[in-house]
């Protein structure tokens, strides 16, 4: 077997391999850490690579399978994680100056939860400052580049996620998303990522668990990877009360995607609160939604009235940057990123009864998008109004669309992926096709609330209808 194979092998088939012991965790390992160095220079997706502490672990692993030991569902498969997360021990940076040398004496629930199914943590994934834009650059490692065109955004706030799934840096990559921050990634790097129920996944690094907005979730290349991994870091737990006393489904048997979507009532909207959608991305989202009509669904059209949400997720969010980093940006002055310290600065003006009506939407947006579901089952949607935007645009920015000007790049560029942010609704990105240009376009499933299981099913039957896991960016 050559090391491409092994770089781009899936974590069910890996985990499946080295426990029938025709896989050596050492090898894969290997494999995957020699593929890092080199497309690290090229790409720039990662801060720390604990290569030799990996190394060891790998070896350990081994040894457990040579005696005879339990296994893990997740034994010897190597997984990263967004330096937004805390690793035991592994320094986590959060993508700032502030933080350059800290090292967490704990792992976050989520982590500790894949490490005792015996993945195998190989580095720590570039996230802008914070996590604070869709394209992920940082004073403190630089940018991190698409990897189907070295001149486009890698999205982010996981970019790092988004490159290192695209590229074969391991099968498992763990992000975050507080306003599309998996999806977004993943939809421009041409792989699955999933914003799961709120609650699903525990959340214990938040400030505010009652205001919580903020998704820790998959970035993989495959929906049953999606669904494994997904099936590990969730659960309830003391710390994130969103959790508590509830029923997980079986994620990994959902995303195997067994029989159809018959009888499965879809709903399919171009739009979502915009009016600008790229020509390529909307043809081929549209060509890609009968897919779920052959697989036995019934297609709606999905008319109901909605707004922009950015107005609501704008004054929430800038105001918690502030609250959390105003005192950093004392400290740091001009080595914080100048957009941090921009967006702080509104959230600085924002008023206690603006806070509480964005609050108060947030309530009405989650029941009226609940409610969407008396009447159909999944909602489908593009994940991005465009394909991957140049690396370089300032995020304050207009974007443009078609040749014309569009608004900035929440407003315009991600308008479907924030709104589930605030009602806390399970949604999933998966490809759907290429531009002319070879930019990858992504799909998005949205379902009720914990009915994750029924999304990753669909997404999983639809991948099987139009796989896309053999294409890899010629470049790297």
């Amino acid at each position: 077997m050559t090391d491409d194979t092994l770089d781009y092998l899936p974590a069910t088939e890996a985990a499946a391999r080295i426990r029938g012991k025709d896989l050596s965790p050492v090898e894969l390992i290997d494999a995957v850490l020699g593929r890092i160095e080199a497309v690290q220079r090229e790409l720039n997706a990662f801060i720390t690579i604990p290569a030799e502490r990996a190394r060891a672990e790998a070896k350990a692993a081994e040894r457990s399978v040579m005696n005879g030991d339990d296994l893990g569902p997740l034994h010897g498969v190597p997984f990263t994680v967004k330096d937004l997360i805390n690793t035991q021990g592994v320094r986590t940076t959060f993508g700032s100056h502030a933080m350059e040398n800290n090292v967490p004496d704990a792992d976050a629930v989520c982590i500790a939860r894949l490490r005792a199914a015996g993945a195998i943590l190989i580095g720590k994934t570039t996230t802008p400052e914070f996590g604070h834009k869709p394209m992920t650059e940082a004073p403190l490692f630089g940018r991190t580049l698409n990897p189907w065109d070295k001149t486009r955004t890698s999205g982010g706030s996981s970019g790092g996620a988004g490159v290192a799934a695209a590229t074969g840096l391991g099968p498992l990559h763990v992000g975050t998303d507080g306003g599309g921050s998996t999806r977004i990634p993943a939809a421009a790097c041409g792989v699955v990522g999933m914003k799961q129920t709120l609650g699903v996944v525990p959340h214990d690094m938040t400030a505010d668990v009652f205001g919580l907005m903020a998704f820790m979730g998959p970035i993989t290349r495959t929906v049953a990877d999606c669904g494994l991994m997904l099936d590990v870091m969730a659960g309830p737990h003391a710390s994130d009360f969103h959790s508590l006393g509830r029923d997980v489904a079986d994620f990994a048997k959902a995303a195997m995607g067994e029989g159809d979507l018959k009888g499965l009532r879809i709903g399919w909207r171009p739009f979502l609160g915009n009016d600008r959608i790229d020509t390529e991305t909307r043809a081929l989202f549209e060509a890609a939604v009968p897919a779920f009509a052959d697989l036995g669904a019934i297609l709606l059209d999905h008319t109901a009235a909605f707004s922009p949400t950015l107005p609501h997720w704008g004054p929430l969010t800038y105001s918690l940057w502030n609250a959390r980093f105003g005192n950093l940006a004392e400290t740091l002055g001009a080595r914080m990123s100048e957009t941090l310290r921009f967006w702080m600065h509104e959230g600085e003006a924002t008023t206690g009864v603006e806070v509480q009506l964005a609050t108060a939407a947030r309530t009405t947006l989650y029941r009226e998008v609940e409610a969407w579901f008396d009447d159909i089952d999944l909602l489908v949607t593009p994940t991005l109004a465009c394909p991957a935007i140049p690396a370089d645009h300032d995020p304050r920015d207009p974007i443009t669309i078609n040749g014309e000007t569009a608004d900035g790049p929440r407003a315009s560029w991600y308008p479907y992926t924030h709104p589930f942010n605030l009602t806390g609704h399970p949604a999933i990105t998966v490809p759907c096709g290429f531009t002319s240009a070879g930019l990858p376009v992504g799909l998005q499933i949205v379902g009720p609330w914990l009915a994750d299981d029924k999304v990753l099913h669909a997404a999983a039957c639809f991948e099987r209808a139009r796989p896309w896991a053999d294409k890899r960016p010629i470049a790297i």
